[in-house]
């Protein structure tokens, strides 16, 4: 797969379309536009028999313009970059950066696509696809667009790491009803793919993101801490609190439909392996079923894997509570310099 690398040096896990992947597509896409532009032209040939020639002449440019212009500029721009075509062959437009294209970007392709497409039948695009090294048409060159394979294999999904033992649960009382889902995705990118950097750009480049989430939570980062560690922590936290809600609800269904206190129970312990011991004076909430104290902990799953979330401690256990791996009042210093060199949240050298 060959990766696309933007300005800030990151590495996307975009896969540029083969010339014969998007000639099916565009054939696709072709055979229904003109269908119905074949089938409109008749209705309003029949429709406007009684008008005179301009006024017929009229009709038929602007059922051209619609049909065959407006038509795939509108169903790129409703769909982020998925015609009917590129949808059947697993294809999208995608900007140069990765994101998803907007209006502008449709209306330029679809511009020089009457030109590339319409007016040469195809060739004009398929000799610049050829000569391109990234298969891009020149509606795609001047759009600032890439056609990227959607469908790749699950094996190359890569998991968020998990944060650091230390900061495990630091930020339990973080207000993160703030932050948006576009920053959620871009510091998720980031981690899964911050090895792949070179350290200096990895390490300014969480710099930058921990700035954005500490903006959006209104509490800065902790002094000491890397930023790439408070990054992985915060993350962390967020699928902790994913994870309880989900089984939460679970919990309250089971006791409604006849488990009772014996199927939250079994619950409880098949999970709580994975938040470690805490200290038998602290209060711990066992969920809405047993609120009896437990020297258990609460359960803290990953969605996406119990491995991320192991030793997490719940939002009900004070901050000075050992969480069965290293204390929390274990300095940042000291922890990352303790940590191994294949954390990827320690500075560059």
């Amino acid at each position: 797969m060959s990766a696309l690398v933007t300005g800030d040096a990151v590495v996307l896990g975009l896969q540029p379309a083969k010339l014969p992947s998007r000639a099916l597509a565009l054939v696709i896409d072709l055979v229904v536009v003109w269908t119905a532009y074949l089938l409109i032209s008749i209705a309003l040939a029949l429709a406007t028999a009684s008008l005179d020639e301009a006024a017929v002449m009229a009709v038929s440019i602007a059922t051209f313009l619609l049909v065959l212009v407006g038509a795939p500029i509108a169903v790129e721009t409703l769909s982020h970059g998925r015609s009917l075509g590129k949808l059947a062959c697993g294809l999208r437009v995608v900007r140069d950066d990765g994101g998803p294209i907007r209006f502008r970007h449709a209306l330029v392709r679809g511009a020089m696509g009457v030109v590339e497409i319409l007016m040469s039948f195809g060739v004009i695009a398929c000799i610049a696809s050829l000569v391109s090294a990234r298969g891009r048409r020149i509606g795609d060159v001047f759009a600032g667009t890439l056609v990227v394979r959607e469908r790749v294999p699950a094996a190359r999904g890569t998991v968020v790491p998990p944060p650091p033992p230390w900061l495990v649960g630091r930020f339990a009382e973080l207000d993160l009803s703030g932050v948006p889902d576009d920053l959620w995705l871009a510091i998720r990118q980031y981690l899964t793919r911050m090895r792949q950097l070179d350290p200096a750009v990895s390490w300014s480049m969480a710099g930058r993101l921990a700035g954005d989430l500490a903006a959006c939570t209104g509490a800065p980062a902790p002094e000491g801490v890397p930023p790439a560690a408070y990054l992985a922590a915060v993350v962390n936290e967020r699928q902790a609190r994913d994870a309880r809600r989900a089984f939460g609800a679970g919990a309250r269904a089971a006791a409604k439909a006849g488990g009772g206190g014996a199927a939250a129970a079994g619950a409880v312990g098949a999970g709580a392996g994975a938040a470690g011991p805490v200290d038998a004076g602290s209060p711990v909430d066992a969920g809405p079923v047993d609120s009896r104290p437990s020297a258990a902990g609460p359960v803290i799953a990953d969605a996406a894997g119990a491995a991320e979330a192991g030793g997490a401690r719940g939002a009900d256990v004070p901050l000075g509570v050992s969480t069965g791996a290293e204390p929390v009042t274990r300095s940042p210093s000291e922890a990352v310099a303790g940590a191994p060199p294949t954390t990827g949240f320690a500075p560059p050298a």
